[in-house]
């Protein structure tokens, strides 16, 4: 087993294997579908001396985001999200035209517009270069086309930039150098200033079954716990935390230089509260049979569906509806295509299974039986956007945490 990406210990315990996948956002175009397709194994570890679970391969960010699929502005939930987030912290910091805002992993500027629109100056950092060229071109948000780290900080900061507020939304999992990125953020934030992380938290995954948010970008899945000993090692402290319901249920963390304010009492709480299941193995290794339990009861009800001559579909071209498919050995065999809001999916295939992508208007124009929502994170959303398929009969089908019909 590798080391641990946050503390270097060696004393990693697999507790999960999902065999070997394809990347989980490597849409393919007709072209390639006889091309023989790379794939990794994909294996969840936990870190018996600073309690961070991760995964044990680490694919090269360059393959994974030179080019990438996820466009932020597409989902409703999350321009939401961010609007809501950048509104609370530009009254709470008060935020004005002498202001820098730094979000790392920019995407297509979805939250900077938010700051940009009240006058606060922002600055993206996005490694995609077909998304940074998006945010720049159509939202006009100053983007720099790299990784996050200390060396890109540095080279920040004696440009004279120094950051008010820097914002890391569901980028920390993807960093395979923590320290470095940690580093980095320490060296950028203004000795006053807040950065505001969000991470999927590692409970609701185990609590929820939420298997298929692992994925090869997704090396880490965070506990308050492993996120207070990695920033403490950069002397940084979390100054407040909270618990959110996005994508399955996430940490939005708040990290700032140490011995200015106390931390709330939120955080201690919580790491309190996690003190009685962090370190203990039997709590994630648990995991792997009520996955296997999950596989059995969706697969059972997809033949069912199957022998009675159901049409199903798919909507969601995800990242984790590519871990679900793939592991669970579900494919054309059972299912007829995708559907997915994303004009850049649209048109092209799903990795490893090879289901064609269309808009999600072919649901109304076709009226599958059922609907496979491999999106649950934004099932609300969703459901909402095909209620007049939904009122026609047709049927979704959610899978986690728990097989239902809807």
């Amino acid at each position: 087993m590798p080391t641990c990406r946050a503390c270097g210990g060696n004393r990693l315990t697999e507790i999960l294997s999902l065999g070997k996948t394809p990347l989980a956002n490597a849409l393919l175009d007709k072209e390639q579908l006889d091309q023989p397709e790379p794939t990794y194994p994909l294996e969840l570890a936990f870190c018996s001396k600073c309690a961070l679970v991760q995964i044990t391969e680490t694919v090269p960010p360059e393959t994974l985001f030179h080019n990438y699929a996820y466009f932020s502005s597409f989902s409703d939930t999350m321009l939401e999200h961010a609007r809501s987030l950048t509104g609370k912290l530009r009254e709470q910091r008060r935020l004005h035209g002498q202001s820098l805002v730094v979000e790392v992993a920019s995407n297509d500027g979805y939250l900077l517009k938010f700051y940009q629109q009240a006058g606060v100056p922002v600055l993206g950092i996005e490694p995609a270069v077909n998304i940074a060229h998006v945010a720049q071109s159509q939202y006009g948000i100053p983007t720099l086309c790299e990784f996050f780290g200390d060396s890109l900080a540095r080279q920040l900061v004696t440009a004279g930039k120094r950051a008010d507020v820097i914002h890391a939304n569901n980028v920390l999992a993807h960093v395979p150098d923590l320290n470095g990125f940690i580093a980095g953020v320490k060296m950028l934030l203004q000795p006053s200033g807040v950065a505001v992380v969000e991470v999927p938290y590692v409970k609701d995954l185990i609590d929820h079954v939420e298997f298929d948010t692992i994925y090869h970008e997704h090396l880490c899945y965070f506990s308050l716990t492993a996120v207070d000993r990695l920033v403490r090692r950069h002397d940084l402290q979390i100054l407040d935390v909270e618990r959110l319901e996005i994508h399955g249920g996430s940490l939005r963390i708040y990290l700032g230089h140490p011995g200015r304010v106390e931390s709330a009492v939120a955080v201690q709480e919580l790491l309190q509260s996690e003190s009685t299941w962090v370190e203990n193995l039997s709590f994630y290794e648990s995991f792997g049979a009520r996955v296997v339990r999950l596989r059995e009861e969706l697969t059972g009800l997809l033949r069912k569906l199957k022998s009675e001559h159901k049409r199903i579909a798919v909507y969601g071209a995800s990242a984790k509806g590519s871990t679900l498919l793939n592991y669970f050995g579900i494919g054309n065999e059972t299912l007829d295509y995708v559907v997915d809001r994303s004009t850049i999916k649209q048109g092209r295939f799903t990795p490893g299974t090879h289901l064609k992508i269309h808009a999600p208007e072919r649901l109304l124009d076709d009226q599958p039986d059922y609907v496979l929502l491999l999106t649950w994170n934004f099932a609300k959303e969703i459901l909402d956007q095909q209620a007049e398929y939904r009122q026609l009969g047709g049927r979704f089908i959610i899978p986690i945490p728990e097989v239902q019909v809807a």
